[in-house]
């Protein structure tokens, strides 16, 4: 059985935080950013949970959660969560976008955005998207394009 990490806490206060480290990266490690907003980035992730699967880092002061933003940073964090996942259903329509908070293993605020397909095998179970392997279902370039047309047309219109 593990445990939290003897280091939690001084984690979640953002000790060596490497997303506040990297500051606002073109890429990540298995990702290419295709949005940049106010206090968000998206990133297009390798797809090893599903084609579209993106990553959403907030980009403001260091918070582990959800919960530690104040009312106009929450407004524009899930604002930005919004128009990204917006512009994922415009470009794969996908049958459903599940959205996840997670931060157990890096508590810097961040979404996962998992498309679920039609042809998911398991659609009513919460989808396995740290997977190995992968295949794209179309080219992560064209993607990356097709997705920052689809943020703009979207900012454009709000």
């Amino acid at each position: 059985m593990s445990t939290w990490p003897a280091d939690w806490e001084q984690r979640r206060r953002g000790v060596a935080c490497p997303a506040c480290a990297e500051g606002r990266p073109e890429t990540i490690p298995d990702g290419r950013r295709f949005s940049q907003g106010p206090t968000a980035d998206a990133y297009l992730c390798s797809p090893t949970a599903a084609a579209g699967y993106t990553l959403v880092f907030w980009r403001g002061r260091h918070v582990a959660d959800l919960t530690e933003l104040d009312g106009a940073e929450w407004s524009s964090f899930t604002a930005e969560l919004r128009l990204v996942s917006r512009a994922i259903e415009a470009v794969y329509r996908p049958a459903k976008l599940n959205v996840m908070l997670l931060g157990n293993t890096l508590p810097h605020l961040h979404a996962h955005i998992v498309p679920r397909y039609l042809d998911d095998p398991n659609p009513s179970s919460p989808p396995l998207f740290m997977m190995d392997g992968g295949e794209a279902l179309r080219g992560h370039e064209h993607a990356i394009a097709e997705l920052r047309a689809a943020v703009e047309v979207l900012r454009a219109g709000e």
